[in-house]
């Protein structure tokens, strides 16, 4: 397994539309490994594959919550390959989100609290089911990536422009 370096906002890439997965083989199987290694090593709790440059319809989500209150985390990791949203609640929740692409910034973003989804597992077993909470929240963050839209997409242009400056800042610094 290997930690892919992770391409951030402002490179075009992160724009692509990502194509369907069609082949799964060995290489699609390291590749998910290493999406995995790289992630967790970020760390973060999503990653599509155009974020280490590979534009296919795929990503990675753990969300690595506490089995019990106090209790240390969990690793569960899920993979969504050519993943698709089939019905949005009416309802939303805001979420302060982040991305591993634009780094150290976070901004709050409002998203339908429960989605109903289809997607291939890595053994490209189908699946289907309603998803709510954070597991939604990224599911829809992380398909944005496939489509080349970022979190900072769904601000105002102010409050965008806000955080591009910060991370231009924060760059600067470094």
């Amino acid at each position: 397994m290997a930690i892919l370096p992770i391409i951030e906002t402002p490179d075009p890439r992160l724009r692509t539309k990502s194509t369907p997965v069609e082949t799964f083989d060995d290489d699609l199987q390291r590749l998910i490994d290493d999406m995995f290694e790289t992630m967790y090593d970020a760390p973060g709790i999503g990653l599509a594959a155009i974020q280490v440059g590979v534009p296919k319809r795929l990503l990675v989500i753990d969300l690595q919550e506490p089995e019990e209150e106090g209790g240390e985390s969990v690793r569960k990791p899920l993979v969504f390959i050519n993943p698709e949203i089939l019905e949005t609640s009416v309802d939303t929740k805001p979420y302060n989100e982040g991305c591993l692409s634009v780094p150290e910034q976070y901004a709050e973003v409002q998203r339908p609290a429960t989605v109903r989804a289809k997607w291939l597992d890595r053994e490209g077993k189908a699946r289907e089911e309603t998803i709510e909470g954070l597991l939604a929240v990224c599911l829809q963050h992380e398909m944005d990536h496939l489509e080349g839209v970022l979190f900072i997409d769904h601000l105002s242009r102010l409050k965008r422009d806000m955080v591009l400056k910060k991370l231009a800042k924060m760059r600067k610094a470094a």
